[in-house]
């Protein structure tokens, strides 16, 4: 993947697939690569631009915390590094955030925009359980040393247990992928959790006009579903798309029948 010298800070991104551009932006504590798995669907009618968010992968790794509104900004800069004007964007967990952020402060950049197992953030957001965060911060900060434990603590957090017990490879899939990812320091999940907790989209969300996907697991424990609701609720124009049966990491329950919905949406 190569590096770009963006406004503040070098970014680690690539290109894969033919078409309109379609921006995807990943969520806490992984860096871009982690899309490996939707690409060949998505790339089949988009060029996909996938890159490492602050503090993940390759990209610039600074001091201090990692806000929501900084990370959205990286990925506005991007896209004017790279001299595309405006592009559909694709969002999940804290990249949901990410894009809710870019689409309200840069708003002429966004055409459309897919809201994945993410949260409007403040007073009103459906939070996980403090023992919940702890371990998706345990089991971040351990990937780095030792992703096969790091992987008994998050996969939970991912799929529910049923899925894990009918899809044992799953784990071995994520380790083989992992291991060939660069480790994201386990100060970035610090960085980056302190972001997350003073986000806050709420009383913002209804200035959003361009057309918004929201897609979440039923069985999300780590932003539980009623977040989606929470944010169809504040932007009525909204399409809303819950997954039955699936986590946090949704695409996983059906892979090509959740990518093939997402992208006759973004068409």
């Amino acid at each position: 993947m190569p590096r770009i010298k963006t406004d503040s800070l070098e970014i680690n991104y690539d290109f894969f697939g033919q078409g309109e551009p379609l921006l995807l932006i990943m969520g806490f504590g992984m860096p871009g690569a982690a899309w490996l798995p939707s690409l060949p669907f998505l790339g089949s009618a988009f060029k996909c631009i996938y890159f490492d968010n602050r503090g993940t992968g390759s990209s610039d790794k600074p001091e201090g915390t990692y806000t929501v509104e900084q990370m959205a900004d990286d990925a506005s800069n991007l896209l004017k590094t790279l001299g595309i004007p405006k592009a559909r964007v694709f969002g999940v967990s804290m990249g949901g955030m990410i894009a809710q952020e870019l689409t309200l402060r840069h708003p002429e950049q966004v055409v459309k925009v897919v809201l994945g197992c993410t949260m409007a953030g403040g007073p009103t957001a459906a939070m996980a359980s403090p023992e919940i965060v702890q371990k998706l911060m345990d089991g971040t900060k351990t990937m780095a040393a030792d992703p096969d434990k790091g992987l008994d603590i998050t996969l939970p957090l991912l799929y529910p247990e049923p899925f894990i017990a009918q899809h044992p490879e799953i784990k071995q899939l994520m380790l083989a992928g992992m291991r060939m990812l660069p480790p994201t320091p386990p100060e970035t999940a610090d960085r980056a959790m302190a972001g997350i907790m003073n986000f806050n989209t709420y009383d913002r969300l209804d200035r959003i006009e361009c057309p918004v996907l929201i897609v979440h697991g039923d069985q999300d424990v780590l932003l539980p579903v009623e977040n989606a609701r929470i944010i169809k609720s504040r932007v009525p124009h909204a399409e809303l798309y819950i997954v039955e049966g699936a986590g946090h990491a949704f695409q996983g329950i059906d892979p090509v029948g959740i990518h093939q919905r997402v992208m006759n949406w973004l068409k």
